[in-house]
């Protein structure tokens, strides 16, 4: 059974877990299935919008499909939820981001 299925095989048990949405989203973002990884991403945050991670690489998702105005939008999202939360380690990553995205 693949990494992808035993994540799936997880969320069925527990559809509210962010943590295994997040993996999932991850999967499909390692496979470059980044429409599914965006989906995913979306999901997790909206079932814990403090998952801070899950705006960072939603993001480099975005980024890779070429849609950089999304990008930009959810690392400003992720830098001020990363703010709030002050996890200072998030914002120094989401920063660097959004300079990479907006030279």
């Amino acid at each position: 059974m693949s990494r992808l299925a035993q994540l799936e095989k997880l969320h069925a048990a527990d559809a509210a877990d962010a943590d295994v949405m997040y993996m999932i989203a991850q999967e499909h973002a390692k496979a470059g299935d980044f429409d599914s990884a965006i989906a995913w991403y979306d999901r997790c945050l909206a079932a814990d919008p403090k998952y801070v991670y899950a705006f960072y690489h939603k993001a480099r998702a975005q980024q890779a499909t070429g849609d950089v105005p999304a990008a930009v939008q959810s690392a400003r999202a992720g830098l001020a939820r990363a703010r709030e939360l002050g996890q200072a380690k998030a914002q120094s990553e989401l920063a660097s981001l959004l300079d990479e995205l907006e030279p």
